[in-house]
């Protein structure tokens, strides 16, 4: 590898190589600042120019929505509103995930992931007041205020990307992508939000998680080279 190798190369090496990790922050964070722009945007379209009322196709989708409730899919759509709000969002999983990387010696991924769960709910916040969109009439859940984005989405994504980018497993890529939109959908089955408000949502979420990865970069990608045995066992590896 020459000193000019370009910037958009990914290299990890093993911590005892003895050689500096290199990787790409260019793209990523570039995505990462668009996702978020693209909200900032899609709610000011949503809000200004569209009088912060929902889009034909929305409408169209809540209707479907609607007609296909019966108690068992308001059952499972009730399991992901519990999932991905209140005190299990909040406090539960996010307990459980930071404890989870600690046990298994994962200290910076656990340092990671505690910053990206702290922001991304708070720009949803800022977001919600700012935009202060309407929640859907057919609503049948109660929740707090301001539809867009969806905090649900947001953080479904943010959950999915952070552990995708700590394991980089394509295994959780997949079920994580499978968990996102099933997010995405019960909310706008409970009627809790509109479509947009949860695409926005899956992009803050996903844009937090890859901006706060960039200056963690270089030691996630040691971290997940070198042996992880719990950590009353770290001694024996």
């Amino acid at each position: 590898m020459t000193p000019k190798a370009s910037l958009c190369e990914t290299r990890e090496m093993s911590p005892e190589a003895g050689t500096p990790v290199r990787i790409a922050r260019r793209w990523p964070v570039i995505a990462g600042v668009a996702a978020l722009v693209l909200v900032v945007m899609l709610g000011a379209v949503i809000r200004y120019a569209n009088g912060n009322r929902p889009f034909g196709f929305e409408l169209a989708w809540m209707a479907r929505m609607v007609d296909v409730r019966t108690p068992f899919w308001t059952g499972v759509a009730m399991v992901f509103n519990y999932l991905g709000g209140g005190i299990a969002a909040t406090t539960i999983i996010p307990l459980v995930i930071i404890a989870g990387l600690i046990l298994w010696v994962r200290l910076w991924a656990a340092l990671y992931y505690t910053i990206a769960t702290l922001l991304s709910p708070l720009l949803v916040e800022l977001l919600k007041n700012f935009f202060g969109r309407p929640r859907p009439p057919e609503i049948i859940v109660n929740t707090d205020f301001g539809a867009y984005p969806s905090g649900h989405s947001a953080n479904a994504a943010l959950i999915v990307t952070t552990l995708g980018i700590v394991f980089w497993r394509t295994w959780i890529w997949v079920v994580g992508a499978v968990y996102t939109i099933a997010m995405m959908l019960s909310r706008t089955y409970l009627g809790a939000h509109w479509i947009t408000d949860t695409i926005a949502g899956v992009l803050v979420g996903a844009g937090i998680a890859v901006l706060v990865w960039a200056p963690f970069a270089d030691r996630l990608a040691r971290e997940r080279a070198a042996p992880h045995p719990l950590i009353w066992r770290r001694g024996e590896a």
